[in-house]
């Protein structure tokens, strides 16, 4: 109903089935970023699909390794699912992804 009616813009930067999970919305500089499947998007709220930026973060390829002899699933388990967002200040935003059972944080700059 809401494409229908021209009432929402459709974010159409992945079609590689993601697994979208963490939202954080900055109201103050107009942006949107969104915690995936080994990626972090920054979204621009007036228009989803314009100045897309993505940080690549895949989990290290030995834990990978680790995972997958856990005998966990490599394409549903063994990843870096983002989990965390959280500001930290006003140029940084904390970061943590399940890095295929080994957890893993960090700071991301959002100049």
């Amino acid at each position: 109903d809401l494409l229908l009616s021209n009432s929402c813009i459709p974010f159409l930067g992945s079609t590689e089935g993601l697994d979208f999970r963490t939202l954080l919305l900055d109201e103050e500089r107009g942006r949107l970023l969104v915690g995936a499947k080994d990626h972090i998007f920054l979204l621009n709220l007036v228009d989803l699909n314009k100045n897309v930026k993505k940080i690549y973060w895949p989990a290290a390829k030995e834990k990978l390794e680790l995972c997958k002899l856990a005998g966990k699933d490599a394409h549903t388990e063994c990843a870096n699912f983002i989990r965390v967002l959280q500001p930290y200040n006003r140029t940084h935003v904390y970061v943590c992804g399940t890095g295929a059972f080994h957890p893993l944080c960090g700071y991301i700059e959002l100049g």
